[in-house]
């Protein structure tokens, strides 16, 4: 009965909303508004063919590399950053100054420094996912229970073996916030990057639709951004749920008491 109760949450508004959509586009509409059958229908045609392989995976395949390299990076600049005070006083001024700079801007920098590549596609994901892992880490990092670190050093554990068994699952769930908004960040970036330079992916798809005026196969890229965001949201949420079962465990023992 929950598993029904869980599908009904995640399809009851998307069914509602899809309702909505085909009756208001019954009457006479504008060219650029699509219908949703022959939308779903030109989805089929343009992303269920030979695009799979030249298109779609390139794109997830960046993207995945670039956020797993932000993730990486993020964590252990977070924690020795968090665990270190002077690390904090002298990187502080350094990372407000490079976290205000849009990572989109980049691009024509990383074009002319690395060139028209994967690697630079790469990393303008990482340079705009690095920030939300790193600085939910530093918070994570420094917000351990006091006691808890206390106790650490009067039982004589230090170096990797303090990180491993108290500030990394102390901070996981700061951790795991920042790399949620990672995803929807390296989404965006993925496009954007591939609709400046690129010979292939989703979005350098969408822009050559859009320079064809092509507008049903455009608004079908657009739906396929959607789905596959939902799917990795899906994807990261089961993740998630494996590295915090400690931590819901131990709120569903709070609020039982």
């Amino acid at each position: 009965m929950s598993i029904l109760k869980n599908v009904g949450y995640w399809l009851g508004l998307p069914i509602l909303l899809i309702l909505i959509w085909y009756f208001a586009t019954l009457g006479d509409v504008s060219t650029f508004v699509p219908r949703p059958l022959p939308l779903w229908e030109k989805f089929a045609s343009v992303w269920l063919g030979e695009n799979i392989l030249t298109d779609v995976v390139p794109s997830l395949g960046r993207l995945v590399l670039g956020l797993a390299t932000s993730i990486v990076l993020g964590i252990v600049l977070g924690v020795l950053i968090g665990s270190i005070r002077a690390a904090r006083w002298l990187s502080e001024p350094l990372l407000e100054f490079l976290r205000a700079i849009p990572s989109t801007i980049m691009i024509p920098v990383l074009l002319l420094i690395i060139g028209m590549n994967d690697q630079m596609r790469i990393t303008v994901i990482v340079l705009g996912c690095l920030w939300p892992v790193l600085l939910n880490t530093i918070t994570g990092v420094r917000s351990i229970d006091e006691v808890l670190s206390n106790s650490a050093k009067v039982y004589g554990i230090r170096g990797w073996k303090r990180v491993w068994h108290l500030v990394l699952p102390g901070a996981s769930p700061s951790i795991m916030a920042g790399v949620r908004q990672s995803l929807a960040v390296g989404l965006i970036l993925m496009v954007v990057s591939e609709m400046f330079a690129s010979a292939n992916g989703i979005g350098t798809l969408i822009t050559n639709f859009q320079n064809r005026v092509a507008v049903p196969e455009m608004w079908s890229g657009v739906l396929l951004l959607g789905i596959v965001g939902v799917l990795l949201s899906a994807i990261l949420a089961l993740i998630q749920k494996g590295v915090l079962k400690w931590y819901d465990g131990l709120k569903a023992a709070s609020h039982g008491n």
